[in-house]
């Protein structure tokens, strides 16, 4: 039997609804005087209608149903079909004037297409490597995977293959004379990258110096300006990050010292709490809740285990470069985080609700999720000029 908290005209798992008082609300600014009784008042009003359409829904298939069963086959007379479908409502006019518009939309949605990952709330450990996946190693994708073929003498093997190494190094550099080509020579002939007057210098191995074709396609680096630690390149507004480490096994086998190359790669990332979880119950959506919760504070972190050693990954910080003018320069350490809430098909058992003394109806999930995660989202939102993991930028929640 679920213990249940009575707060206005809802039943409320008393674990859902301790999470809530203690953990979601504090340092939102909303009292949880106002939060349950607008809660209530958004459940009076929408559950009914919620359940008027899907009644409406089942009203539509039945008429479907029942049309196609008269009329087996392909359809041979389109204009019949068409005039069924509108007769039922299934098809309504096409509005005469509609506009749409966006404020506050950050850069990854409204400016740069990008990989988008999708990943299931629940798995703490999974939603941490979707969120940090916004930089990845060039490096280690094509080490790792059938970009570079698995033929005689480069395959991966158990250890690393110096063979396979040269083959990913040298494909690496073919990305980099494609995104930003130099005015002179290639990447690969590269011994030496330095800044100078705020331009990038590079010396290959034999010959002039030289610099970028579009100089502007370099945009910060890190460390000495003379040697630095790391080189940042944008393409087709995305960054590509070339990194110098004489001191690693692969820097220090390298001419200019390069160790990897870091690209930018899922721009956005959905937080699942539909297709890819089975959340049935007030404890699986206190948990959901809470790694969102996590993610949104820049508080979440996990325990893992590799390769026989155990390190704690939490969200990867905000990227720090100087920029080509001398300046600060920072960039998304993480993927843009969206969360996509259960649709209005299902209900949920977390919370009850009905007139006092009449039967008690679960909640429609979509409503119970956007209630929450967007209480939950407050967080991120109070954190505008504050330093620190944010999501976005621009002040706004994306939902799917």
């Amino acid at each position: 039997m679920t213990a249940r908290t009575s707060v206005h005209g809802l039943q409320v798992a008393t674990e859902l609804h301790r999470f809530i008082e203690e953990k979601v609300l504090p340092g939102t600014g909303v009292t949880s005087a106002a939060f349950w009784k607008g809660f209530d008042a958004i459940v009076t009003e929408l559950a009914p209608k919620n359940i008027a359409l899907l009644a409406e829904r089942d009203h539509l298939q039945s008429e479907m149903d029942a049309w196609h069963k008269a009329n087996p086959g392909p359809i041979r007379d389109m204009k019949a079909y068409r005039a069924f479908l509108e007769k039922i409502g299934y098809l309504v006019p096409v509005p005469a004037h509609v506009t749409a518009t966006a404020t506050n939309v950050d850069d990854e949605l409204a400016l740069q297409a990008g990989p988008q990952l999708v990943v299931p709330i629940l798995n703490a450990r999974y939603a941490l490597n979707a969120a940090n996946a916004r930089w990845g190693s060039l490096y280690d994708a094509l080490y790792g995977t059938d970009v570079i073929p698995e033929t005689e003498g480069i395959e991966k093997g158990k250890g690393y293959n110096p063979a396979r190494g040269a083959k990913v190094i040298a494909y690496a550099r073919n990305v980099l004379d494609q995104a930003a080509p130099l005015a002179s020579g290639s990447h690969k002939d590269a011994a030496l990258y330095s800044v100078a007057g705020g331009k990038l210098v590079v010396k290959p191995t034999s010959g002039a110096a030289t610099g970028l074709a579009d100089p502007s396609l370099f945009v910060g680096y890190q460390g000495a300006a003379e040697a630095p630690s790391s080189v940042l390149l944008r393409h087709n507004g995305i960054h590509l990050d070339i990194r110098i480490d004489r001191g690693t096994a692969i820097g220090k086998e390298d001419a200019a010292g390069i160790s990897d190359v870091v690209v930018e790669a899922a721009l956005s990332t959905i937080m699942d709490l539909e297709d890819s979880v089975a959340v049935v119950d007030a404890a699986d959506k206190v948990l959901a809740y809470s790694n969102w919760l996590g993610i949104l504070q820049g508080t979440l972190t996990e325990e893992v285990q590799k390769g026989g050693k155990t390190f704690t990954r939490g969200l990867n910080p905000d990227r720090e470069y100087t920029s080509p003018a001398g300046g600060k320069l920072s960039l998304h350490g993480r993927s843009l985080m969206f969360v996509r809430n259960v649709g209005h098909l299902m209900t949920n058992p977390a919370i009850l609700y009905g007139p006092e003394g009449g039967t008690l109806k679960e909640i429609p999930e979509g409503i119970l999720d956007a209630v929450v995660t967007t209480a939950i989202a407050i967080h991120d939102l109070k954190r505008k000029d504050q330093p620190g993991i944010k999501n976005s930028r621009n002040v706004s929640v994306f939902f799917v």
